[in-house]
């Protein structure tokens, strides 16, 4: 018996759509991740796009755990001198809602050129409404992510 390996043009991709409000944004990225290289089916193969297209709405309410909300900074060079920039949390999320997200799967993706065309899968929207609608979006559950519950005082 010889090992299946997948062949571009058999792939049938799916679209997910992912409410991600109250999610916290780890647990999120990496189904995510998951989901965009193909680890979900059983015919992935490490060589071939086998992921699936994901459309994620509502990542102006995604959370952070812990205190990362004031101490998680992020920062890029722009190639200029003294071309540091940082950005933290709040600011970023208020700025940029779905960069965030995007951030934390690119970084959870592997470094090579397919993970990058694995990346333009990836579909994210600030608010409630995304235009996708013409490619049959199907919701997805992600019931083993707890989302994050406030504690109530009594």
């Amino acid at each position: 018996m010889s090992t299946f390996l997948a062949k571009p043009g058999d792939v049938v991709r799916k679209w997910h759509l992912i409410d991600a409000s109250g999610m916290v944004v780890g647990r999120l990225a990496v189904e995510i991740a998951r989901i965009l290289v193909g680890k979900h089916r059983p015919e992935y193969t490490p060589h071939i796009d086998t992921g699936d297209f994901v459309v994620v709405v509502n990542a102006e309410k995604v959370v952070f755990t812990g205190n990362k909300m004031n101490a998680k900074v992020y920062q890029w060079y722009t190639r200029y001198p003294g071309g540091r920039k940082l950005r933290g949390v709040k600011e970023m999320l208020a700025k940029r809602p779905d960069r965030v997200l995007h951030e934390a799967v690119r970084r959870m993706m592997p470094k090579n050129k397919l993970a990058r065309h694995q990346l333009t899968k990836l579909k994210i929207y600030a608010g409630p409404e995304h235009p996708h609608q013409a490619q049959q979006v199907e919701p997805l559950k992600l019931d083993n992510l707890s989302k994050v519950k406030k504690a109530t005082t009594s």
